[in-house]
């Protein structure tokens, strides 16, 4: 263990972004402590995480995160079965219904289930020898002291047991959407967390079928990912898994794909990409189809505060949550977790304004991307301002182009995994690539 700067921690969620969070604390603390509200066992979806069951992706900046921090991971995981390929050879995009040329990356795909790559991560952070967890404990709210000024701890209260108060050094809340972290800072007499939502009424369902499909367009790949535009509001991505396949389809603004069986395959062959109707129409289902309403971006501006407490942090989906048809949430979840290893490495406890500056200065880049793609949707409602209208002009232009254009396949491809920043899109030798290509098409 490294310095320590502290006796104990308190990680609050066991999401990944929790996970990854005790994984750095443990660094710097004597002690971790991880709790959560699910048994942390087994590697089936959880019961407080109901998007468990719908596909997830890791995006190529997050496999690289996680491969650093838990070492041989990606190996583990392919000799389990689960497909690992490069994202430029190993998935189809499809973008208007048109499908970019493939081209190698160096940019790793692993097309884990959520469940199961909670569950690797996790077997490793509660292997740590100062991480401990409490599990079926439910969050009742932070302890502070006299002034307000600093929390002291958290108040839990275990299944079936009694509220009690756990004392801590720091706390960190990785409790996702529903985090309760700006109620607690409006009660504790701090001024309101202003919040930035874009509305997108987004309804995905998902359905898994048996192993091998009639006819297999995906191979020894990992997935199909058909992405809805303005034309087409639906999408949809066909993953193979370790032992069979999944099909999640989505529609924005109120077009929801059905749950039974008739309706979900009347869906599928209305998207822009046949190959999926084609593959599933004949395929077994393992199961019934699954759905789950998305309503807005969420963004949580803790780093417009002036006054914050000490020893309080906020990461992962309970700071921010995307659109997850744009699979960020995992990936940004592991960029917020480097944030807090720089500012644990500074050899103090975290200062919350410094961090939350931090962190949103990670946040900004893919935040722009996820709403500004809503937002080329016309009944997505929202501020459109020159940054917005120039991303929906150029960036379906250069998707258009790396139809035959495998350089533009890999900016793209680097941009949209959070490896190469967005504005690496717009360099000179980029942007002539598009504009050749638009005059050729």
């Amino acid at each position: 263990m490294s310095t320590c700067i502290g006796d104990h921690a308190v990680v609050l969620g066991a999401s990944v972004a929790g996970l990854l969070s005790a994984r750095l604390l443990a660094e710097r603390y004597r002690r971790v402590t991880l709790v959560d509200r699910d048994v942390l066992t087994g590697s089936g979806p959880r019961r407080s995480v109901p998007q468990g069951r719908h596909i997830h992706g890791l995006l190529g900046r997050g496999q690289q995160v996680l491969e650093e921090l838990f070492p041989g991971l990606t190996g583990e995981l392919g000799a389990m079965g689960v497909p690992v390929c490069d994202f430029g050879t190993g998935l189809g995009w499809y973008f208007g219904g048109r499908a970019i040329e493939r081209t190698r990356t160096g940019l790793v795909c692993v097309s884990a289930e959520r469940p199961l790559l909670e569950d690797r991560i996790r077997a490793r952070v509660l292997a740590l020898p100062n991480v401990t967890s409490r599990e079926r404990t439910d969050i009742v709210g932070l302890t502070t002291s006299r002034d307000r000024g600093r929390v002291t701890g958290v108040r839990l209260r275990p299944a079936g047991g009694q509220e009690g108060v756990l004392d801590a050094d720091l706390v960190v809340d990785t409790t996702g959407r529903g985090s309760r972290a700006t109620r607690w800072l409006t009660e504790l007499g701090y001024p309101r967390v202003r919040e930035e939502r874009i509305r997108i009424d987004l309804t995905y369902t998902t359905v898994d079928f048996a192993s091998p499909l009639p006819v297999d367009p995906i191979g020894d790949g990992a997935a199909l990912v058909c992405v809805a535009n303005p034309a087409s509001p639906r999408g949809a991505t066909l993953a193979r898994l370790r032992d069979r396949y999944s099909l999640s389809m989505y529609g924005l603004l109120g077009q929801a794909p059905p749950t039974d069986r008739a309706g979900f395959l009347d869906y599928a062959a209305g998207l822009p990409v046949p190959e999926i109707h084609r593959a599933v129409r004949d395929a077994k289902m393992l199961d019934d189809p699954v759905s789950m309403h998305f309503p807005a971006n969420v963004r949580r501006r803790f780093e417009k505060l002036d006054d914050l407490p000490d020893g309080l942090l906020v990461l992962g989906d309970a700071a921010c949550v995307f659109n997850p048809v744009y699979a960020q949430g995992m990936t940004v979840a592991a960029v917020e977790s480097l944030v807090l290893r720089d500012h644990l490495d500074r050899g103090r406890p975290p200062r919350p304004r410094d961090f939350f500056r931090d962190l949103a200065a990670v946040i900004d880049a893919p935040w722009d991307m996820a709403v500004g793609g809503d937002l080329g949707h016309p009944g997505v409602q929202g501020r459109r301002g020159l940054k917005v209208r120039w991303g929906n002009f150029y960036i379906p232009r250069l998707q258009a182009a790396a139809a035959k254009d495998g350089v533009l396949s890999d900016a793209f491809l680097r941009a949209a995994g959070m490896v190469d920043p967005p504005q690496a899109l717009m360099r000179p030798k980029v942007a002539l690539r598009v504009l050749r290509g638009a005059t050729s098409s």
